[in-house]
């Protein structure tokens, strides 16, 4: 029972108290997020909510395992589809070429450069792999120096692709937003 004369007041992270409202606005910032033949229709339906939620662009690299007309895709995004800008790819290489002067981050378990060692830029590329196998070696490998990898200190072997995708595109949008 509610104590007489009191009120329920918002949790603090639904409605941000003593923050300035700017941070609202995307302020122009954009930032592509690449999933590379991802496999779980639920992990891309809730990274197209990041998305949505962020202002960012969505990549997906074919082959893709489910049908993006996929029930538990659709579910997975809810009603945020429409909020999405969504392109797919028929191939890695055809996502570089459709992008020639674009710069590209790669993450990996395997990496030596932890996330927030990088410096991103509006419209860079933050490249995922499947969720199985990851990004290919060899392409980690040619941009080791751009490979960038979240650390895990326990014994799990790897994240959630939605969660691993989060962490990292929170942290560029904190170096390019400044919140």
């Amino acid at each position: 029972m509610p104590v007489p004369g009191s009120r329920r007041r918002p949790h603090p992270f639904v409605e941000p108290v003593d923050v300035d409202p700017g941070w609202r606005d995307d302020g122009g910032v954009r930032l592509n997020v690449v999933l590379v033949e991802p496999e779980i229709p639920q992990n891309t339906g809730t990274i197209a909510r990041l998305c949505a939620a962020t202002a960012c662009v969505l990549h997906l690299v074919e082959p893709l395992g489910f049908d993006v007309s996929d029930r538990t895709l659709r579910r997975a995004g809810l009603d945020y589809w429409q909020h999405v800008t969504v392109f797919v790819h028929e191939s890695f290489g055809a996502l570089q070429d459709a992008y020639p002067g674009a710069r590209f981050w790669y993450t990996s378990k395997k990496a030596r450069v932890l996330y927030t060692r990088a410096t991103f830029r509006p419209d860079d590329f933050i490249v995922f792999g499947k969720e199985t196998t990851g990004l290919p070696p060899d392409l980690l490998d040619v941009n080791s120096e751009r490979s960038l990898a979240i650390p895990m200190f326990g014994p799990v072997r790897s994240l959630n692709l939605a969660n691993a995708v989060s962490i990292v595109l929170y942290e560029a949008l904190r170096q390019l937003r400044g919140f």
